[in-house]
């Protein structure tokens, strides 16, 4: 399963990052060694040997294979900033939400007059408010699985956008994603 949905919501916040998280290998594997505090902690979340985690810190190594450069990224990047992470998910989930702009095929289930079997692809872009952000950040933040993201934002959407604050399709039950062919979240 892809992990479209956490990591869209990773991406918004890391936009509100104030400074660059470091680049190049060696200070990428030393910001994360101050940050656990020990060369072999850092070597086990990368999947390393601890020796290798101290050829990068002391400059003896220079460019990681493409999967560790990966791996080695995503673990600073989730490090990276934390007091500005948090500032930007709480003033999303307080004051000013959270923008969806999803390009995949949703469907819908009402009843049993209102229902249709084809599912549409379509092209939203749409303002959720402060509590669907709220949701969406504390569940991610609980260790919620793609599948319940993905089912949050299915919801949020068939609020906002389907039933319009509930001015129209007052019987619509559920609202699905299939095919997502582009998902981002903004702040």
């Amino acid at each position: 399963m892809t992990t479209e949905f956490g990591h869209g919501l990773d991406q918004a916040v890391q936009k509100a990052f104030t400074r660059p998280a470091p680049k190049g290998a060696g200070t990428q594997m030393r910001y994360l060694v101050k940050q656990l505090k020990a060369t072999k902690v850092v070597a086990e979340v990368l999947g390393i040997s601890q020796r290798q985690v101290e050829r990068y810190v002391a400059g003896q190594a220079k460019r990681p294979r493409a999967g560790l450069a990966a791996r080695l990224e995503r673990e600073v990047k989730k490090r990276w900033q934390p007091q500005i992470r948090a500032k930007a998910r709480e003033r999303a989930a307080t004051t000013g939400g959270i923008v969806i702009d999803v390009h995949a095929r949703l469907g819908y289930a009402g009843a049993p007059m209102d229902s249709t079997d084809e599912d549409r692809i379509r092209h939203l872009t749409v303002a959720l408010p402060p509590q669907h952000a709220a949701r969406l950040f504390d569940a991610q933040q609980q260790g919620a699985s793609e599948n319940t993201l993905r089912q949050l934002t299915a919801e949020a959407l068939k609020e906002v956008y389907f039933q319009d604050g509930g001015r129209r399709a007052g019987r619509l039950e559920e609202v699905r994603f299939t095919d997502i062919e582009h998902l981002e979240f903004g702040l």
